[in-house]
């Protein structure tokens, strides 16, 4: 009995002041008919994407469960090696094209990728020229992917 007094006063010397709360910037999700799902998380102030445009991305590719698959940066030294894709339908993932096109530069976007519209061949875009990244990608091709991806240039 004699410590409650002693805790009471503690309480309320080391209690923070409570900050106000903001509401969060609600985040919706597109569905494409092809399966697609987008969330816009920032929305680009550059020039937007049309098919056949040259772009350079930066991205993150991560399976459905969460686990990394590959990125253009470095999550430790935060340096980047972008790629440059062309919006055509011969050399990019499907999936990934769509949530491409429309977007502006300096936009990021994060994405569900069906596999219907994913790897469906070995020759699509992106895809990681070291051999473990690679394998590792490939090797799960037959599953929904995240990308997230930021659109830095339309060339």
């Amino acid at each position: 009995m004699v410590f409650a007094p002693i805790f009471a006063t503690a309480n309320t010397i080391l209690a923070a002041p409570m900050q106000e709360m903001n509401e969060p910037d609600v985040v919706r999700t597109l569905k494409l008919p092809s399966g697609v799902r987008i969330q816009e998380i920032v929305e680009g102030k550059g020039r937007e994407a049309s098919e056949g445009d040259l772009v350079e991305i930066n991205y993150v590719c991560r399976r459905s469960n969460g686990y990394f698959v590959h990125s253009t940066v470095d999550k430790f030294s935060g340096e980047s090696a972008p790629v440059i894709l062309s919006l055509d339908d011969k050399q990019i993932i499907k999936g990934l094209k769509e949530v491409l096109i429309g977007m502006k530069a300096g936009g990021k976007r994060r994405a569900l990728i069906p596999p219907s519209v994913g790897y469906i061949s070995e020759n699509l875009a992106p895809v990681p020229e070291e051999f473990g990244p690679r394998r590792s990608l490939l090797s799960h091709a037959k599953e929904p992917l995240i990308f997230e991806v930021q659109l830095l240039k339309v060339l």
